[in-house]
């Protein structure tokens, strides 16, 4: 169901991660999606493997809420995995029937590539959504943006306008929800017939969500005029962001945790015992 689908959601609580500054967390996240792109080693894809599961843990998310994450992208990974699988056709071949041909490297790039679609999913999601609520999220992208200010670039109209759109990203699944529910009732047809009329279909779908976002837009622009908003100019906050100690310790944590991504990129294991042995 589309209200499964946990994407861009808050889940209030008192970890490490819930605890940890908005802005130290969007610099994680940035490393882990550097590091995310960078792997190409098999230990460096255990190592980014190992670091998303601590951060899981330290999150006290559930793991059904983890899973309940993946489920948009379930289609990206059966079908990532099948184009590796079948169309790689070098190492040592495992298996051969007609023209299906799997070589051990196909079982590698396929393993990597799962690997890193849902350790990027993961961590993104649990550093900036599960753990950071829209408004610590906003003060937190302004906090580390506000240097460009000084050249007269609108900071915080962009940190609200990325807050907003994490905030809207559950109303909008579940008013898709309620609009394909209302379609079903009066006979429409999503799941058979032909590609092009499945594809007609769903037109009714997305003209009254494109109806739904633009009458939310208006509300909400609408209720922040009345209540006075004009902007970052002479705005006060009433929580003061503080770098602690932890986040300094969680900032170097990643920072390491890239430099040991970059580093076994190039080395084996092997070679660096060969090279401190030396």
């Amino acid at each position: 169901m589309i209200r499964d689908i946990t994407l861009g959601q808050y889940f209030p609580g008192n970890s490490a991660l819930h605890n940890a500054d908005p802005r130290t967390k969007i610099l994680m996240a940035i490393l882990f999606i550097a590091a995310t792109f960078t792997a190409s080693g098999t230990l460096s894809f255990i190592i980014l493997f190992l670091s998303a599961l601590v951060l899981f843990i330290v999150s006290r998310i559930s793991l059904i809420t983890v899973l309940k994450g993946l489920k948009p992208i379930l289609f990206i990974l059966i079908f990532t995995t099948f184009f590796q699988i079948l169309f790689s056709r070098s190492g040592e071949l495992l298996f051969e029937w007609w023209i299906i041909k799997i070589y051990d490297s196909g079982l590698i790039s396929a393993a990597k590539m799962i690997v890193r679609i849902i350790v990027l999913v993961v961590s993104t999601s649990v550093l900036l959504s599960y753990t950071t609520s829209p408004i610590v999220l906003t003060d937190g992208i302004e906090g580390l943006l506000k240097p460009l200010a000084k050249i007269k670039v609108p900071v915080h109209d962009f940190a609200l306008i990325m807050s907003l759109a994490l905030r809207f990203i559950p109303t909008l699944l579940e008013e898709t929800e309620k609009i394909i529910a209302a379609q079903k009732s009066r006979g429409a047809n999503f799941s058979s017939g032909s590609l092009m009329k499945r594809a007609r279909a769903l037109i009714s779908i997305f003209i009254p969500l494109l109806a739904s976002a633009i009458r939310h837009a208006l509300d909400l622009s609408e209720a922040m005029i009345c209540r006075g908003y004009r902007g970052g100019d002479g705005r006060t906050k009433l929580r003061q962001m503080k770098i602690r100690f932890s986040d300094i310790v969680w900032l170097l944590a990643s920072a390491l945790m890239f430099a040991a991504v970059i580093i076994l990129n190039k080395y084996g294991l092997s070679d660096l015992f060969g090279l401190f042995g030396a």
